[in-house]
């Protein structure tokens, strides 16, 4: 009998073992595979841009912040320059939203070196932009270190801005929030005002005005002297709001709205606003499918690749807003119904796409593999949207940038989805929504592409990284593709939670390892393919 089989060395290893000679770079992984380690530093970047506020199907929302927390506090003692560079590379547009980078803020600040001090202040006004951001930085700096030196340098710079217009819109906008009011925020930094208008606008927030000056102060005081104004004439909303462009969170507690009110609010909502807002928009009948002027600034707006930019609205954002404007009121936050105007569902759809950064086809092969087993099932954030929804969004997105592609979804199987770059969002999240069981193996997509001798330039994973269930690791099965079927392939995988493991072989130099949501991905992806990178 010949014993070759047992004696000749193996190229494959069940993924619930380490790969033999490779066990110091790996580690065992929530769902029992081991995975390659990630290390801190692509953590701290998933957890940047994904954040930790919701459970995952393998980790719990506490056992998630615990592990943001410690790679944090690891990467500020290693190098609090290059944790700060992060912070504004999530902060700008980048991150579902501003949270985990301004948490990152306070625990940068809580370094113990003279320069991880000198980061947090060069970099906190960048990341804390709006009053909500600001009160945000105060909950969390309350909650983990107080309020010391570096921190009170922090707040007083920022209540004593130079452009004391803009701070009075956001101190006007956001007068208290996470338990703290502009009274407070003044009292607790003890904020010499450097200016006139200062000195009227902290007088504003501390003391109010018991009578209204008979002129406006000033331009920079304008939006106050008008929301007071309101508030004594609050039958005259039209005019307040038309005079002194006054936005919703001003006019709305202190004026009598009615549908005219919010179509005046609406010819001057920013981007952000209006995407929050169109189901309330709608259900007022400001948005109708026959008040088309309106639609039109819809989709001028929401349909302007600029616009977004610099209204860093994240591609998950408007997804979201997609998902929930299409329910009608049935999802979210809002206990409104409306009837959702189709011109409206179409704007939303082409505004997911332009969130996105695309450019023209590359002309190579694309096999975009996205995760459909059981965990992926399981919700971001606070997003409303589960981590398939947006990986196959993200897939979808880089689809349709090109001409040859193909999209399947693998669990312990490599299924068709149905989905072409002819779907629409709505329809493709449906298609691999309704698929999502099973366990996790990369390994099978390498597997039907050797079977079916499908040659692709790029292969593109979608996932949480968690793969578990194979009888090989996904880096042996891509090993196995190169030698049989094309030997030039770059994988890339996109992992959407932020666990510190890795799919990637980091002595593979044709495979990389990239954290989810970040807009930038689906450009990355079509440079790689083509060598710009």
């Amino acid at each position: 009998m010949n014993y070759n089989f047992f004696t000749k060395n193996k190229t494959a290893t069940p993924q619930n073992q380490p790969i033999p000679g490779r066990e110091k770079e790996m580690i065992k992984g929530r769902s029992g595979g081991y995975m390659f380690d990630a290390g801190i530093w692509k953590m701290l970047r998933r957890c940047l841009l994904i954040g930790t506020a919701q459970s995952t199907y393998y980790a719990g929302k506490q056992e998630l912040t615990e592990d943001f927390v410690d790679v944090i506090k690891q990467a500020v003692a290693e190098n609090p320059e290059k944790v700060a560079e992060e912070i504004l590379y999530a902060s700008n547009g980048r991150a579902i939203n501003n949270s985990a980078p301004i948490l990152a803020l306070v625990l940068l600040s809580m370094g113990e070196t003279p320069e991880a001090k000198k980061a947090f202040l060069e970099i906190f006004p960048q990341v804390v932009r709006t009053g909500s951001h600001f009160y945000e930085w105060l909950n969390y700096t309350k909650s983990l270190r107080g309020f010391g030196k570096v921190i009170r340098e922090a707040g007083k710079t920022w209540l004593s801005r130079e452009d004391v217009k803009g701070l009075a819109y956001q101190l006007l906008k956001y007068q208290q929030r996470q338990g703290f009011t502009n009274r407070d925020a003044l009292r607790l930094f003890h904020v010499n005002p450097p200016t006139e208008n200062h000195r009227q606008l902290f007088n504003w927030v501390v003391k109010g005005w018991d009578e209204l000056p008979v002129e406006i102060p000033s331009d920079a005081l304008a939006q106050i002297w008008w929301y007071e104004w309101l508030k004594r004439n609050p039958s005259e909303t039209h005019t307040a709001i038309s005079q002194g462009r006054l936005t919703h969170e001003m006019a709305a507690p202190v004026g009598k709205m009615d549908t005219q009110a919010w179509n005046l609010l609406f010819q001057e909502m920013p981007i952000g606003a209006m995407l929050r807002n169109l189901g309330s928009l709608t259900q007022l009948d400001v948005l109708r499918a026959d008040e088309t002027a309106n639609l039109e600034r819809v989709q001028a707006v929401l349909n302007n690749q600029e616009h977004l930019r610099k209204g860093r609205i994240h591609p998950i954002d408007v997804l979201k807003a997609l998902k929930t404007y299409q329910s009608g009121g049935s999802l979210g936050r809002s206990k409104k119904t409306w009837q959702p105007v189709s011109r409206i569902v179409d704007i939303l759809e082409k505004a997911v796409e332009l969130s996105f950064e695309v450019v023209e086809p590359t002309n190579k092969v694309f096999m975009h593999a996205v995760d459909i087993s059981g965990s992926m099932g399981s919700l971001v954030a606070d997003m409303g949207l589960s981590c398939c929804e947006i990986a196959t969004t993200m897939a979808l997105v880089t689809a349709k940038a090109e001409k040859n592609y193909a999209i399947r979804g693998f669990s312990t199987q490599f299924k068709d989805l149905g989905i072409t770059a002819k779907d629409s969002f709505s329809s493709a999240v449906r298609k691999a929504s309704n698929q999502n069981f099973g366990g996790t193996d990369a390994s099978v997509a390498y597997d039907w592409m050797i079977q079916n001798k499908f040659k692709a330039d790029v292969v593109c994973f979608w996932t949480d990284s968690e793969s578990w269930a194979g009888n090989k690791h996904p880096s042996q099965a891509l090993k196995e593709y190169r030698q049989k079927v094309n030997p030039d392939v770059k994988a890339v995988y996109v992992t959407l939670t932020p666990y510190r493991i890795s799919l990637v072989d980091p002595k593979d130099p044709l495979s990389w390892d990239f954290a989810g949501f970040d807009p930038s991905i689906p450009r990355i992806i079509q440079m790689l393919a083509t060598g710009e990178l």
